[in-house]
């Protein structure tokens, strides 16, 4: 069965519905006028990118009270945004304050729900190392199931839900896939649950803290290079 693509095509074609869709990709729900200051448009060229978006299903809108909130639609979305990132060139670095955010979001971020960026590739390293992982479809193991229950995830609880427990992704700045799926989840928010990682800011850029650096090494053997 053939597939017309050219609706998701022209929704993609405006670097203002790019740059809300990044944004987005951490999984936050934020108003028009955050979106607007991001993507550097008024709020009436937002209003009318929104619309494109919604229309496309690429986003949600979730109405409280007076204030519209906009996120990405489902973790299916964000994981093909996350594919279709790897085919795309990166903005031109324009200053310094660019470059280094470029930096620190290839370092850690967050990818709709779970961890992305280096640190998320090392992560990974370590968990077919430990061979909690299988090596092609990254599915849970025995082994695993007991190192992530000593980590303080539950794996019951996920594997009760409806979501696929483990997924590979392809991380568009390592050019490796990183964990997915619930579990991906799960350690993403164990991790700022413990003050191991907290937001750099409003975007989706993570800071792995000091403490979460000695929890890295101790308890995963992961290495931060420096």
């Amino acid at each position: 069965m053939s597939r017309d693509f050219t609706g998701i095509g022209r929704a993609l074609a405006a670097l203002a519905r790019s740059k809300i869709l990044d944004l987005l990709m951490d999984g936050s729900a934020r108003p028009a006028g955050e979106l607007s200051a991001a993507a550097g448009v008024g709020a009436s060229a937002t209003s009318e990118h929104l619309a494109v978006l919604l229309e496309a299903g690429l986003l949600s809108c979730v109405i409280t009270g007076r204030q519209r909130f906009y996120r990405i639609a489902t973790p299916s979305i964000a994981a093909a945004v996350e594919h279709i990132g790897r085919l795309c060139p990166e903005l031109p670095v324009s200053s310094l304050r660019l470059s280094r955010a470029q930096r620190d979001l290839a370092q850690a971020r967050l990818c709709y729900d779970h961890l992305a960026g280096r640190v998320a590739v090392l992560l990974t390293d370590s968990y077919l190392d430990r061979r909690w992982l299988e090596t092609e479809s990254l599915a849970l193991t025995e082994a695993g199931e007991r190192g992530f229950l000593e980590l303080g995830v539950d794996i019951a609880a996920l594997r009760a839900g409806r979501r696929q427990l483990c997924r590979s992704c392809p991380d568009w700045t390592e050019r490796r896939p990183h964990l997915a799926g619930s579990l991906g989840a799960a350690v993403a928010e164990l991790f700022q649950q413990r003050a191991w990682a907290h937001r750099r800011g409003s975007g989706r850029g993570l800071i792995i803290t000091d403490i979460g650096v000695v929890a890295l090494e101790k308890q995963l053997g992961v290495h931060l290079p420096a």
